[in-house]
């Protein structure tokens, strides 16, 4: 629906669809270990759709989730919190940490973990990082309670964090991936617009724009 309530119509969705097209950022994924609310999971898929990010996966045992993407569609907790965004937004749910990473490897992905703490390996802020190196990128956030799991710690590249200034040193899950995706689909979707192919290959000629123009 648009602003005034009024249902869009087909014509316009495949407009949107073709505005938006070249602003996606190919090859990256938002990954979610184990979250343990629902509303939390619409939450992020809203950021996803809106940043740019192309997929959504959730490590999923206790089976919060269907199987089948045109389900969760329809399940009303997740398109509410979600604005709606999991009907333009793939979601794909697994049973266990070690099934999305076996994955998620077996499509050449490489995957970074978000923590408000050092967790080991290689541990940057989120300012210092590019994420541009790796063609395929999987960026991790932990569950509400636990945070990220040590396995995924060990199965990852890196671990990156949201510097933070008060008392409290944790964000709730939707602010951080907000915070973290955004950095990460910019600084790929500013590589996307130079180069047609990874490695820096395929220089264009007239860069892509990086922000899309006011409708108006």
């Amino acid at each position: 629906m648009d602003a005034t309530g009024t249902a869009k119509s087909k014509p316009s969705v495949r407009e949107r669809a073709k505005a938006i097209r070249d602003f996606r950022c190919k090859n990256l994924i938002a990954v979610l270990e184990c979250p343990t609310d629902v509303q939390n999971i619409g939450t992020v898929i809203r950021n996803v759709n809106a940043l740019g990010v192309e997929k959504v996966y959730v490590v999923d045992p206790r089976r919060l989730l269907p199987d089948d993407w045109h389900e969760l569609r329809g399940q009303k907790a997740v398109s509410k919190t979600s604005v709606s965004a999991v009907k333009w937004t793939f979601v794909r749910r697994f049973d266990s940490t070690d099934a999305c990473f076996d994955y998620l490897e077996s499509k050449n992905f490489h995957s970074i973990v978000t923590s408000p703490h050092v967790k080991g390996k290689e541990s940057i802020f989120l300012h210092e990082g590019d994420y541009t190196v790796h063609h395929k990128l999987a960026v991790w956030f932990g569950s509400e309670a636990v945070g990220i799991s040590d396995r995924a710690v060990e199965r990852s590249d890196m671990c990156v964090s949201i510097p933070m200034f008060g008392f409290i040193e944790s964000l709730n899950l939707g602010t951080s991936s907000g915070i973290v995706l955004y950095e990460v689909a910019k600084q790929r979707r500013e590589y996307q617009s130079k180069f047609r192919w990874r490695d820096r290959r395929g220089k264009r000629e007239v860069p892509l724009p990086t922000v899309m123009a006011d409708p108006d």
